[in-house]
């Protein structure tokens, strides 16, 4: 059955209209990454609607000396201690924190949390919620479960995934990016689902920031076909098939160029297999926009992505896509209108298709015309006024709301 969500444009329930909300994660920027990028978006978003927000979060590797409170306008950050992630050190999680929670809590009571991960700091900050009747949300951004695969740990997997379950059916709300992963975590057990959708910025990614003197640098002439992929070097992100697909389209085209964006603990190994690509570290946002719109082919072979925000502003930028058809990529492509499908797990389907953007320019180019018309509708405007009703519909109707069977098309339908 298809999770409930409140219709877009609806009036807001009755109760606060500008909420005191608190936000518990264990990423936030400055560190680089989807849920984080996700997360500073939504909370851009709320504070221009007139609510409040208190970030709890883990301290990061450069913030050891930052002051433990820092507050900007109606946004709040208390830091708190943490750890990094064991094999993956640009990453931290924070430590349970229960008792200093309720102690804040207590001073200040917010009118909810909302948890964005599911680690020991999200753990006690549900414990500590519950403690003082407080509503509490969850997200569901990263499926943890499937990574003790690749992080050669798949005893675990059973475990790690009733754990999950157990933690978001604990909470009024559980909110994942598409409708086809609220889908599959209902059939998994999962109660009370939402869908939080992502957007993209238009403004930002676009193919307009296109500049020939990033692609001399890469060493790409003007009828180059540049491939890039930007992300977290990190095994769950299926470098082993990107490396494939990277030999396979060089050996059909010489002139392929191959640039790959981010940083993390896979980049010493995937240069020494990668030698003719360029890396260029993690860079800022108005570079990344650059670096997208100065290709011309993207490649998403992840099997482990909950959306994949990539996919968006690669589409924005007007590349040429190719990727398995889940995620972001099912409800943003066309297969060979505005990008190429193959199912999910096909790998020599996966390296086919790459090899076709690679070999045929008629086809690329007509898919990157086309690319960017994909996400055109999808703001993070209308993205985070519908996250705010949901957050007020759970304060004001903690025990459901209206049961819909349809969800908002513009956020849960292929254009």
């Amino acid at each position: 059955m298809l999770p409930p969500r409140s219709p877009a444009g609806r009036s807001p329930p009755p109760g606060p209209t500008c909420l005191n909300l608190v936000l518990v994660t264990e990423t936030y920027s400055p560190e680089i990454n989807g849920v984080a990028m996700t997360l500073g978006h939504l909370v851009q978003g709320l504070t221009r609607l007139g609510h409040r927000v208190t970030i709890i979060r883990p301290r990061q590797r450069t913030e050891q000396d930052a002051a433990a409170l820092q507050v900007s306008g109606p946004v709040t950050q208390h830091l708190l201690p943490g750890l990094p992630i064991p094999g993956y050190p640009l990453l931290r999680f924070g430590l349970p924190a229960g008792g200093r929670l309720r102690r804040l809590w207590r001073r200040a009571r917010p009118d909810l949390v909302h948890i964005a991960t599911e680690g020991p700091l999200g753990f006690s900050a549900l414990n500590a919620a519950r403690i003082l009747g407080l509503p509490v949300t969850s997200s569901f951004h990263t499926n943890f479960h499937r990574y003790t695969h690749d992080y050669r740990f798949s005893w675990l997997f059973t475990l790690t995934a009733k754990w999950l379950r157990c933690f978001h059916n604990r909470t009024l709300r559980t909110f994942a990016p598409t409708r086809e992963l609220c889908a599959e975590l209902a059939a998994d057990g999962y109660q009370n689902l939402r869908v939080l959708s992502r957007g993209v910025d238009p403004a930002l990614f676009t193919a307009a920031r296109r500049n020939p003197e990033t692609r001399l640098t890469w060493g790409a002439d003007a009828d180059d076909p540049l491939v890039i992929h930007t992300g977290r070097l990190a095994r769950e992100k299926n470098y082993a098939l990107i490396i494939r697909a990277f030999d396979a389209m060089r050996a059909a085209n010489p002139r392929c160029r191959f640039v790959v964006v981010g940083d993390g603990p896979l980049r010493a190994e995937l240069a020494a297999k990668l030698p003719y690509a360029r890396f260029t570290g993690f860079v800022d946002r108005a570079t990344l926009a650059v670096h997208y719109a100065s290709a011309d082919i993207y490649l998403h072979a992840s099997v482990t992505e909950t959306y994949g925000n990539v996919a968006a502003e690669a589409l924005a930028s007007g590349l040429a896509f190719a990727g398995y058809d889940y995620a972001a990529a099912h409800e943003l492509v066309r297969s060979g209108e505005n990008g190429l499908l193959v199912p999910l797990g096909d790998e020599p389907a996966f390296i086919a298709a790459a090899v076709r953007l690679a070999t045929d320019p008629v086809l690329a180019a007509r898919l990157r015309a086309r690319a960017a018309a994909a996400v055109a509708a999808r703001s993070w405007d209308h993205v985070v006024a519908q996250f705010a009703a949901d957050l007020a519909e759970a304060v004001t109707h903690p025990t459901g709301g209206a049961e819909l069977s349809t969800l908002n098309p513009q956020l849960s339908t292929r254009p």
